[in-house]
């Protein structure tokens, strides 16, 4: 069994190598104090979303747009009903939104669907807007949003990202699961990126792009499984910063269901392979470069979960040879159950440190606050079958079904709706 020791050790020093850096990012989140902002602009924004079948939710969006403190005759709400079946483009068009439809089932995604809608902003709006947000049709904003990401906007940054919350953090381990992560996405990625000068990396929804980007890229060019993070690398490697906004506020749905969560990081897993095939080299230059933000995202799109299946199978694997010669199979046992602890502990520790400080952002009762900081790491776990199943599955673009609407949080009480 001295080739299992082995074994984990290398694998540890790889964890170490790849992944050390971001505890380290912790403390910067605690001591540094990010720098006043100067006086902002009155910038035209452009606000594109993409919705297929999301008749429960666009409302809620459109109406936190409304309701933003920024001057309401800036913002311009343009929506694009993707392939639609159901009433999202009537509901769309009656709370004010300009409207566009597409019906194409072999262009199937959302990196598809933003290059039309770009499309025809250029054609019936060739002036353009000085600035375009980008958000899922389950987002709600926090009143003070846009006011917010414009201030950062008007500091000189081309790319911000906001601070992402979830609606139904509370409805099972799942969706805390995810909402916990997007959490410490935030605050202890994104924030400590912002705080030490790096980038950034944009995370789904929720960011906002300068008219010098949108005529650099032209049409919405990124159409793989993760067209946020492949729009990020593109961004990243071509000497850009992704800037980050702690006060703007956007809050989204998780998947509570197993399927529907399996489906959606399955997308991820196989996204993530993706873009690291085609910008791994160009990754890698940077590195060599001196390029801190393309080793950040060089690990963010090779997960630490790919690390883990391997160290699993390793030991698994050496655990069945182990038996097979006759060496004492309890050490193997030992070895995997010591592997699965640390990273137990690694994880917990993570959520917990997210779970303390983010506590008055959860939107869920204490009691639960406390439980789903156990049950983060066996979330995370769940990214190990997921990870090894997308190397030999094929892996298409699906949407994911959205239902908690903004009433709907409302009747569940003040520890479930929203802080306003």
């Amino acid at each position: 069994m001295e080739t299992l020791k082995t074994v984990n050790w290398i694998i540890g020093i790889i964890f170490f190598v790849c992944y050390t850096y971001q505890f380290l990012y912790i403390p910067v989140v605690w001591f540094r104090r990010a720098r006043p902002h100067g006086r902002p602009a009155d910038n035209d924004f452009a606000v594109l979303i993409c919705a297929r079948n999301e008749q429960a939710v666009i409302g809620d969006l459109i109406a936190s747009l409304r309701g933003q403190t920024y001057d309401a005759s800036r913002i311009h709400i343009f929506v694009l009903a993707d392939n639609c079946t159901d009433d999202t483009a009537l509901i769309a068009r009656a709370a004010g939104a300009t409207v566009y439809e597409r019906f194409n089932k072999v262009q199937i995604g959302k990196g598809y669907a933003l290059c039309a809608l770009m499309e025809h902003l250029q054609e019936d709006y060739p002036d353009g807007f000085d600035g375009y947000f980008v958000f899922d049709a389950d987002n709600i904003l926090s009143p003070d949003y846009v006011e917010q990401m414009n201030r950062t906007f008007s500091d000189g940054h081309d790319i911000v990202t906001g601070y992402r919350n979830s609606k139904n953090y509370g409805d099972n381990w799942l969706s805390a699961g995810s909402g916990l992560w997007y959490l410490r996405e935030s605050r202890y990625l994104n924030h400590a990126r912002h705080l030490l000068g790096t980038s950034c990396a944009v995370g789904g929804t929720g960011f906002l792009f300068s008219r010098a980007v949108a005529a650099e890229m032209g049409p919405w060019p990124f159409h793989s499984l993760i067209e946020d993070i492949e729009f990020s690398i593109h961004q990243i490697v071509a000497g850009r910063r992704i800037a980050f906004c702690l006060e703007a506020v956007l809050y989204d749905e998780q998947p509570s269901d197993l399927r529907q969560s399996w489906r959606q990081r399955s997308r991820w897993c196989k996204g993530a392979l993706q873009v690291f095939w085609r910008y791994g080299s160009a990754l890698v230059r940077g590195v060599c470069r001196g390029s801190f933000a393309c080793f950040d995202m060089a690990m963010a799109t090779m997960p630490a979960f790919i690390l883990s299946a391997t160290a699993l199978f390793c030991n698994v694997i050496l655990a069945i040879y182990g038996a097979v010669v006759g060496d004492d199979l309890m050490i193997a046992v030992i070895s995997i159950g010591q592997m699965l602890g640390q990273m137990y502990a690694t994880m917990f520790a993570v959520g917990l440190i997210t779970t303390v400080t983010e506590w008055r952002q959860i939107r869920t009762a204490p009691a639960k606050k406390v439980l789903y900081a156990f049950t983060f790491p066996l979330f995370m776990f769940t990214y190990i079958p997921i990870a090894v199943s997308v190397l030999f599955c094929r892996i298409e673009w699906k949407p994911v079904e959205h239902r908690v609407s903004a009433a709907a949080l409302r009747k569940r009480g003040s520890q479930e709706a929203l802080p306003f």
